[in-house]
């Protein structure tokens, strides 16, 4: 079996949080679904648990980073092409997102990014292929 990654994150309101990501095209394992948590696909083995801020409070004794104001992470996340970056932010935007940097244009590889609607920060990378020796 390969290893999965699943990050947490905490979230106001659950159904925003899902009409959000909807609209960037992510899907949802309704096995891994309730009131209090839903689980965002990634890609096979990459997931994203969106949980209630009450409900994410179980897990840890620390207070929870009001991530307006903090960063505890980032996530990054790799699109196939450079078009694809900018796609996902412009949604993002559409959405209600914020995009708290302008894009970044390294030659080899290609950033840009989003905040979403709770402040979690979501960096899209394109890498050049290395070409053909």
């Amino acid at each position: 079996m390969a290893t999965q990654i699943y990050v947490n994150l905490p979230v106001k309101s659950l159904q925003r949080a899902v009409d959000f990501f909807t609209g960037l095209g992510f899907t949802f394992n309704q096995e891994f679904t309730d009131d209090n948590a839903t689980c965002m696909i990634i890609d096979e083995n990459i997931y994203v648990m969106l949980l209630v801020e009450t409900f994410f409070q179980g897990f840890t004794p620390k207070a929870i980073c009001d991530a307006h104001r903090s960063t505890e992470v980032l996530v990054c996340i790799s699109c196939d092409s450079r078009e694809a970056v900018n796609s996902m932010v412009e949604k993002a935007i559409a959405g209600g997102g914020k995009t708290p940097n302008l894009p970044k244009d390294h030659g080899f590889m290609y950033q840009h990014g989003f905040e979403d609607l709770d402040g979690h920060l979501w960096e899209l990378v394109y890498m050049e292929p290395k070409p053909l020796a």
